[in-house]
């Protein structure tokens, strides 16, 4: 009989800075932003504005807003994976039979993918699997977070076997649990006039080369918007957190905010399906920037529907797809 080999898991999230300061900050956005994934501008070019511009003024402003959203000394991104990472573990457990190793690791931060598999490696994992908790694939996101994973493993003479689960945006589960977390919203604090999908945007040229992020994040909106039973005039796709000035993938959510209220209807519900967490761009850019943006141009009435989050609809669906992966 062929020996069962250890399998361990590797969920992997975008990242976050240690602290709320400007040195931290400030380390955090040059690990991101030089990577190729994120920004792919010719090296020479971008080192100049990186180091010349961004990382001499956005620290003190980013700093701040991640000041606002600090919660018990940690940043809300980590907390929550760390609690997504524990409810798995719990998830496993009840179901009984062999338990994977289950580490968290970050693209860009701590805790360090080089950390993760290191852990791994030391509980003597010979196949690992790797799942982006990033639904819709992106080179930006998901691929990126493969990256870090290559990179590290670029050190070890004897690799372990990967599975790696690239998306998820149309899973059966995942839908449900986007539906039932806005049904259930709904149910607690009122419904509004409209439900706006906010994704996060990436560069209109990115999609162009072939990213299939767009499609993907389409294909989540619709679902969930025919499982909620809404009409066409009932719900609009629409893209957030544009940086720079390269044409994104549009609408943009900031400009048809401001527009909105004129033309549409002045009460809204956001949702971002694509943040498996809770983070910056949600609490602070939906919950304070955007609603202000609403608000300020005639809105009057704006709601944000949480991140999935560790709810146990989205720990059964991440505990699904590593269950189906372990089995392969």
């Amino acid at each position: 009989m062929l020996r069962k080999k250890k399998t361990g898991v590797l969920l992997l999230n975008l990242g976050t800075p240690d602290e709320p300061t400007v040195p931290a900050v400030r380390r955090y956005l040059k690990e991101f932003l030089s990577d190729r994934r994120v920004v792919d501008l010719p090296r020479w070019l971008w080192w100049l504005i990186l180091n010349g511009v961004i990382l001499r003024v956005r620290p003190r402003k980013v700093a701040k807003l991640y000041q606002a959203i600090w919660q018990d000394n940690e940043s809300p991104i980590r907390s929550i994976a760390n609690a997504q990472r524990a409810a798995l573990e719990s998830w496993f457990q009840q179901r009984g039979g062999e338990q994977p190793a289950i580490k968290l690791a970050m693209t860009y931060g701590n805790p360090s993918v080089k950390s993760a598999l290191q852990s791994l490696k030391e509980e003597n994992c010979e196949r690992i699997i790797l799942l982006p908790l990033f639904p819709q694939y992106s080179a930006t996101s998901t691929g990126a977070a493969f990256d870090a994973v290559a990179k590290v493993l670029l050190q070890e003479r004897n690799l372990p076997e990967f599975v790696f689960i690239k998306n998820y945006y149309q899973h059966p589960l995942y839908v449900e649990a986007v539906k039932n977390s806005i049904q259930e919203y709904w149910q607690q604090h009122g419904r509004n006039e409209h439900l706006i999908f906010s994704f996060h945007g990436i560069p209109q040229r990115y999609s162009d080369l072939g990213d299939p992020y767009p499609e993907e994040c389409a294909g989540t909106a619709e679902r969930v918007a025919k499982e909620l039973g809404l009409a066409e005039d009932q719900w609009t796709l629409a893209y957030q957190s544009r940086f720079g000035r390269e044409a994104w993938l549009k609408p943009y959510l900031r400009e048809m905010l401001a527009e909105f209220p004129k033309e549409k209807g002045k009460s809204i519900d956001v949702v971002s399906p694509a943040f498996s967490a809770d983070c910056l761009e949600t609490l602070e850019e939906l919950e304070v920037q955007l609603k202000a943006v609403f608000l300020e141009a005639g809105g009057e009435a704006y709601q944000y529907v949480p991140a999935l989050n560790a709810r146990p609809d989205h720990i059964h669906l991440l505990g699904t797809l590593i269950a189906n992966a372990y089995n392969e």
